[in-house]
C-alpha cells in the first residue's frame, strides 16, 4: 500500500507561509465547512471585505431566520449589516481561537472593514475603527484600513492605540513602504508610553491579480501597435510588484529603529497576498500561490483557489528565485512606458469603489427586508 499522499496546503505551513481563506458566510459557519477547512488544510485565519459579505447575506438562504429576528429591533440596514457580519466573525474567531493562542498571537485571526466610504476620511475611519474593535471585543481580529493616503495616519493612529490593523488595498510598493512606516511609527509612539508591543499584529494586503489584468491589458494594446515584445511581459507585473514589496519589507526590519522595536518585543508586519485567484485562464489557477511561497507571509485564497492549490500544489520556497528576475521585468516595462505606479493609483480608487458598490447595493437589499417587515 503508497503511503498517502500530503496535503499541499498543510506543506506550505511547514515553508513558513500561513494559508488563510478569503471568505466567509452562515452556512459556512454553520454546516462546519469552515471547522473542517481548519482542522484539515491548516487554514490559519480568515479574510472578509463589504463584497464577501454582499454576497454572502444576498444569496445565503440561511441568514434568513437571523434576519427575521433582527429586524424588529434593528432600526437601520447598516445597524443590521453588522448584527450580521459581527456575529458571523466572532464564530469564525471562536473557531480560530485556539490556534490563536497556540501560535501567542501569530495567526488566528478574522477581519472587519471599515465602511469603505471611509477611505479618504481619516478621522471618520479612526472614529469607526475604533467603535468596531469594541464591539468585536476579541484580540484575534484585525480592523481592516483601505492602503490610501488618508490611510496612514489611520494605520498609525490604531496601532498605537493598540488595535490589530490589515491594511487592504495595497498595489504599489511604493505605498506599500509608507504603510510600513506608519506600523513603525504607531509601535514608537507605543513604545516611547511604556506601552506593550507584543499583543499588536498587522499585516498589508497586496492585491495581485488585479495589476496583471490591468497592465496585461496596456500590453496586449502595445503588442498590437507593432511592440512584440510587450507579449513577452504578460502576467509578469503582480509578481515582479509583489518582489519588491518582499524587498522592502526586508530593508524595513532591517532598519536600526526596527531592530529596537523587535527587541522590546514588536511584531514585524507580515506581507499577505491577496486577490488570489487567477483571472486568466491562460495562467496556472494557482499562480498568485505558487509563485510566491517565501517564509513569514500570507497567502488568503477564495476557495476555488484554496482547491485547486491541494489539488495542483507543489510546495517549494519560490520567492527568493524570482527576485532578479523581477527587476528586469521592471525594467522593461518601463522601457515600454508602462507605468506600475499609475496602473497602481487606478487600481486603488477601482479597489474602493469594487468594495463600496456591493456594500451600498447590501445597504439597499436590508432595508428593503425592513420595509417589507413594517409593512406585513
Amino acid at each position: 500500500m503508497s503511503a498517502p499522499l500530503s496535503n499541499p496546503l498543510l506543506e506550505l505551513r511547514k515553508l513558513g507561509v500561513s494559508v488563510w481563506f478569503d471568505d466567509i458566510g452562515r452556512g459556512l459557519l454553520d454546516d462546519g465547512s469552515l471547522a473542517r477547512l481548519i482542522r484539515e488544510d491548516g487554514v490559519a485565519g480568515l479574510t472578509s471585505n463589504p463584497a464577501i459579505f454582499a454576497h454572502s447575506i444576498m444569496n445565503d438562504t440561511t441568514y434568513a431566520q437571523r434576519i427575521a429576528q433582527l429586524l424588529p429591533t434593528e432600526s437601520s440596514a447598516l445597524g443590521l449589516y453588522e448584527d450580521l457580519a459581527l456575529a458571523d466573525l466572532h464564530d469564525a474567531a471562536t473557531l480560530l481561537r485556539p490556534l490563536y493562542d497556540s501560535s501567542r498571537g501569530g495567526d488566528g485571526f478574522v477581519s472587519m472593514e471599515v465602511s469603505p466610504h471611509l477611505a479618504d476620511d481619516s478621522a471618520g475611519s479612526i472614529k469607526e475603527a475604533q467603535r468596531l474593535w469594541q464591539r468585536l471585543s476579541i484580540p484575534n481580529a484585525f480592523i481592516k484600513i483601505p492602503g490610501t493616503e488618508a490611510g496612514l495616519p489611520v494605520i498609525r493612529d490604531l496601532i498605537a492605540a493598540g488595535i490589530n490593523v490589515n491594511v487592504t488595498l495595497l498595489f504599489s510598493p511604493e505605498r506599500y513602504r509608507a504603510v510600513t512606516r506608519a506600523y513603525r511609527d504607531g509601535l514608537s509612539r507605543r513604545a516611547a508610553e511604556g506601552k506593550p508591543l507584543a499583543s499588536v499584529a498587522s499585516v498589508a494586503s497586496f492585491f495581485l491579480s488585479r495589476i496583471d489584468t490591468a497592465v496585461d491589458k496596456l500590453l496586449d494594446g502595445l503588442a498590437g501597435r507593432g511592440q512584440p515584445a510587450a507579449r513577452a511581459l504578460r502576467g509578469k507585473a503582480a509578481i515582479a510588484s509583489a518582489c519588491r514589496a518582499y524587498e522592502i519589507f526586508e530593508e524595513t526590519i532591517a532598519e536600526p529603529a526596527w531592530q529596537v522595536l523587535i527587541e522590546r518585543g514588536a511584531r514585524p508586519q507580515r506581507l499577505l497576498w491577496a486577490s488570489t485567484s487567477t483571472k486568466d485562464p491562460a495562467f496556472s489557477p494557482i499562480k498568485y500561490v505558487e509563485e510566491l511561497v517565501v517564509p513569514g507571509t500570507v497567502n488568503t485564497m477564495p476557495l476555488e483557489t484554496l482547491n485547486a492549490y491541494r489539488r495542483l500544489g507543489r510546495p517549494e520556497l519560490t520567492l527568493e528565485r524570482h527576485l532578479a528576475d523581477a527587476s528586469d521585468v521592471r525594467e522593461g516595462l518601463e522601457r515600454l512606458d508602462v507605468d506600475l505606479e499609475a496602473v497602481a493609483q487606478q487600481l486603488e480608487r477601482e479597489g474602493v469603489a469594487k468594495f463600496t458598490e456591493p456594500f451600498d447595493k447590501l445597504q439597499k437589499w436590508l432595508e428593503d427586508q425592513r420595509r417589507g417587515q413594517r409593512r406585513s
